[in-house]
């Protein structure tokens, strides 16, 4: 299409006789937003072109000789309240910066997709029988609208659900990729098992020790225990695994999904920390290059900091303490830690409930003369363990590590000796340790550490200090540095030692007498992933029935994918009784009994093979989406090579490579970067990829915070039917509580973007949401602000256009000197702005413009030559007006391809004044201003201000006072 499709706006109803017939209104932005949507749609105006393939159409015309930019969103949920107003805040911040890179001549990616799987689907479904996969379209139909709406800038060609089975095929593929490899530590890499094997056979290479517990060499390995080593080096294996098991659901719960005092979010049932057999990823072999590689990418040291945090790599050793029996020795208790210099003061062990030896470790009676408060009242240490194992089964890992608990364990009735001093220690569990740190058991040294202080303090236990405290210190455990005391024998002598010279030297004798090792040691948890639930991706995985090889996990070939999730007459797990501790899961999977069972030829003939029951987890379909985006159309590969080395390559040498500009909340700074990293590796190592990073600058936009409202049992409840009156807040007249928050469903004070639509339009609300603030900064939701972003847009409106005629008035004459400087400092300034993400920047230097356009031509025709510009420079933030602008001042094509203004050096004099700014008379800052700047852009800047923003608060503002190069001083009410 080559001519406009802009005609003259409808005028406006006439029954207010006040409001000229062609104004700009909400009404009349409505018909001219839904009017050049439909224009981009037809025209395909915001089309990618990949450099091969089938989406390459335009490529040698529009982008082989430019830059490219993929800007990439954190995909939404399609949950059936769609869109509130806090999620557009990111992504009308792409689509402005997109938009923006457009005009600067790049050949732009951005689109948009679902992450289609999630457990509030599979809750309706559970409650109505409604497949989920009906709820989550009609979800997307609803969203995809809302974001049309919202005039984004989206290759809609290029968008994904990660439902689809053409989708998570490669989800699956992916999958498969990680389970048929290893990771090789030689070659810091992942590497096929196929190449595992073949070194293992020709014996260049040995198992890793902790993955043959047979004793014998490779080469004398039975078939099946040779597979069984295989198998415990891939890098997606099946393990035995502490989880969150919730009987009254039927299924595992993440962490995020239990409340503190270990009962379920939803439903309010108990929870049982217990080992289940579930999926799990080994992305602690990559704990060391997700540290490292953090250097290199453009994130906020913020989302690095707690990045390294959660991976929290720790040096030190690991000590095994022999353990006594009744028959003699016991089995070797392996401790890490971080402070082996004070091993001397290890005065008992701790393990955590769980823990693999505590079965074997519990003596069949109590020794001789202990505490009572070591039987904890129990008869026998079995009986002692069991219920306490049943008590700590209840609490989740936040409680269990409470620093204001007070600390219980029970003893099991053995010893251990420690290696430094000789002397039996006694064996304590307590819930206080953990199975996922180091290697679930420590050395309590209560001299050095607080909470081993408690616990001996508690059961009496022996507290020897071995680092001096300071001259005058009157506390209980001393946790600072300072020379080594009480740590000497007849061969070792740390006393006088620093805390690092003590270490090494104990690291060293550790080694030279057999009894540890130097050790780095990561927080960081394999990834469980495995879910008992019926909405996700089903494993690309079948187990033998019989043979040799029945129940090992076996990858179906790739002519098999996509493994396709059966329907099911119930989407509700197993439940049983609340407190069925014993109880084992049984997913809706497996009453699929048609889907459940399958003959396959994997090479060594038909055989009966079962399904895996469990479904990936929803992260799996967001560790790679953005991959996908690039080559959404590729039945043979999950993506072109070409194509992602032209969008995510690295630049130059050194470069990681990735999406150029990723924008999210920070809720996914650890989780789902983590695990997207982990994939892209692996991803990497095997060749797949050219790019060794996803996500090359990353941006956390902030939070739109609005009243949400608790009632008396501390739970939320619905905003939107909250009543003030006297002073106070109401529900369904009782009292609640108000407080501010993000604005989501958690909090139950969502607020529609189809009523801000409804009621200023589009643009107007796209305005007000950049104007409030920097892209990354939270901000309150002010609806009564919007009214000021619809009268900048009013006031654009008729510098153009007639509002009683509809005529253009804009005139060819040149521009007055005047104004000229004016011009190009705010071009120069939107162009920091813009370049910055603080868009409100941008849109304070276009009042600016429009202010001073319409004071210097209020009575004739604004020159056609500031005109443009101030179109252009609107353009991204407020496209849909822009666009008719600038087709009714006679350009037929879209203005989505048109250079951005550029200001001439010559008229960007240096000008800038600081000017004062008051509350009630008292400064509160200053702020830089264009010298000549008028009242409105003054005040303008001055609001943006922090500390005048804190001073006015939710005040009414009755008086502004500008002194023009001096001070702005508010006058509150």
């Amino acid at each position: 299409m080559s001519t406009t499709m802009s005609q003259a706006p409808v005028p406006n109803p006439p029954a207010d006789p006040e409001i000229p017939p062609h104004r700009y209104t909400a009404a009349v932005a409505g018909r001219i937003e839904q009017s050049w949507q439909d224009r981009w749609a037809a025209e395909g105006t915001f089309a990618a072109p990949n450099p091969v393939g089938d989406l390459s159409e335009g490529f040698a015309e529009r982008a082989q000789a430019r830059p490219k930019l993929f800007v990439n969103d954190m995909f939404p949920y399609p949950s059936g309240e769609g869109l509130h107003v806090g999620h557009p805040l990111g992504y009308i911040g792409t689509d402005v910066y997109s938009r923006y890179m457009r005009m600067l001549g790049h050949n732009v990616l951005h689109t948009m997709g679902f992450d289609a799987f999630g457990l509030p689907a599979e809750q309706f479904a559970v409650q109505t029988g409604q497949h989920p996969r009906v709820t989550t379209e009609q979800n997307i139909v609803a969203i995809r609208r809302q974001l049309r709406r919202l005039g984004l800038d989206h290759d809609i060609r290029r968008s994904v659900s990660t439902m689809d089975p053409g989708y998570y095929k490669w989800t699956q593929w992916i999958f498969k990729q990680i389970f048929c490899s290893f990771y090789d530590e030689a070659a810091d890499a992942a590497r096929p098992v196929e190449a595992l094997v073949s070194e293992l056979d020709a014996g260049t290479r040995e198992p890793r020790p902790e993955t043959n517990p047979y004793g014998m060499p490779w080469s004398e390995l039975s078939a099946q225990q040779r597979n069984s080593v295989v198998d415990a080096h891939r890098l997606a294996y099946v393990s035995q695994a502490p989880v969150n098991w919730c009987p009254g659901l039927g299924t595992v719960l993440s962490n995020e999904e239990v409340t503190a005092d270990g009962r379920s979010e939803r439903g309010n049932f108990p929870v049982f920390r217990r080992p289940l057999k579930q999926w799990k990823m080994r992305i602690t072999a990559y704990a060391e290059r997700l540290l490292a590689d953090l250097d290199a990418l453009e994130w906020p040291e913020s989302i690095k900091l707690m990045q390294r945090n959660w991976i929290g790599r720790s040096i030190g050793a690991t000590i095994s303490f022999t353990s006594a029996s009744s028959t003699g020795r016991g089995p070797s208790i392996e401790v890490f830690t971080t402070r082996p210099d004070t091993l001397f003061g290890a005065t008992y062990l701790v393990l955590a409930p769980e823990h693999a030896l505590v079965e074997e470790l519990t003596a069949e009676e109590w020794p001789d003369g202990i505490a009572e408060s070591w039987r904890s009242h129990a008869e026998s240490p079995a009986a002692a363990v069991a219920a306490y194992q049943k008590s700590s089964s209840r609490r989740s890992e936040l409680e269990r590590q409470a620093d204001q608990r007070v600390k219980s364990g029970v003893f099991l009735g053995r010893y251990a000796t420690n290696p430094a001093t000789g002397e039996e220690i006694p064996i304590f569990i307590a819930d206080y340790v953990l199975t996922g740190y180091g290697t679930g058991a420590i050395m309590a040294v209560p001299g050095q550490d607080e909470r081993d202080w408690e616990f001996a303090e508690a059961y009496d236990l022996s507290i020897v200090r071995t680092v001096a405290p300071p001259d005058g210190f009157e506390g209980k455990a001393f946790t600072g540095e300072g020379p080594a005391i009480n740590s000497a024998s007849d061969r070792l002598d740390l006393n006088g030692m620093g805390v690092s010279d003590a270490k090494a030297a104990m690291i060293s004798w550790l080694v030279e007498e057999g009894h540890g090792q130097a050790r780095t040691t990561y927080r960081l948890h394999d990834w469980l992933f495995s879910r008992q639930r019926y909405w996700g991706e089903p494993f690309p995985i079948v187990y033998p029935v019989d043979g040799e090889d029945v129940d090992r996990p076996i990858a179906v070939p790739d002519n098999a994918l996509p493994v396709l999730l059966p329907d099911v007459e119930d989407y509700s797990p197993r439940t049983f009784p609340d407190d069925d501790v014993t109880s084992e899961p049984e997913a809706p999977l497996a009453r699929a009994t048609d889907w459940l069972t399958v003959e396959m030829d994997l090479g060594d003939g038909l055989r009966t093979y079962r399904r895996e029951t469990n479904t990936m987890p929803n992260w799996a379909g967001s560790c790679w989406y953005e991959l996908r985006y690039l080559d959404p159309h590729n039945d043979s590969a999950f993506c072109d090579p070409e194509i992602e080395k032209y969008w995510m390559g690295p630049r130059e040498d050194g470069d990681a490579g990735g999406v150029d500009l990723y924008v999210g909340g920070a809720e996914h700074a650890v989780l789902h970067l983590l695990y997207a990293r982990f994939w892209h590796k692996v991803l990497f190592d095997l060749g797949h990829v050219s790019s060794s990073e996803p996500f090359r600058r990353l941006v956390n936009q902030g939070m739109l915070q609005a009243p949400a409202y608790t009632d008396a049992r501390g739970m939320y409840v619905d905003a939107s039917a909250v009543a003030s009156r006297g002073g106070g807040f109401f529900y369904d007249d009782a009292a609640v509580r108000q407080e501010f928050g993000k604005i989501g469903k958690s909090l139950k004070n969502m607020i529609t973007p189809d009523d801000m639509f409804a009621d200023y339009g589009a643009d107007t609300f796209r305005l007000y949401e950049m104007f409030t603030g920097p892209l990354d900064q939270s901000r309150p939701w002010d609806p009564k602000a919007v009214i000021g972003m619809l009268r900048l847009l009013q006031r654009l409106w008729r510098l153009v256009i007639d509002e009683q005629t509809g005529e253009v008035r804009v005139g060819e004459q040149p521009a007055d000197a005047a104004s000229l400087p004016v011009l190009h400092r705010v071009v120069d300034g939107v162009r920091a702005g813009m370049e910055s993400l603080r868009f409100n920047i941008a849109i304070a230097r276009i009042t600016e413009l429009v202010n001073h356009a319409t004071q210097a031509y209020a009575a004739r025709p604004v020159p056609r030559s500031m005109a443009e510009p101030l179109v252009l420079l609107i353009a991204p933030l407020a496209p849909h007006i822009a666009e008719e602008l600038w087709s009714r001042l006679g350009h037929a094509e879209s203005l989505a391809r048109t250079d951005f203004p550029v200001a001439d050096p010559r008229h960007l004099v240096d000008e800038m004044v600081e000017i004062a700014v008051q509350v009630n008379g008292k400064l509160r800052g200053s702020v830089g201003v264009l010298a000549g700047a008028d009242a409105s852009a003054m005040e303008m800047t001055a609001r943006q201000d922090p500390n005048v923003r804190a001073h006015l608060g939710d005040a009414e503002v009755r008086r502004v006072i500008s002194v023009p190069g001096k001070l702005v001083n508010f006058v509150l009410g």
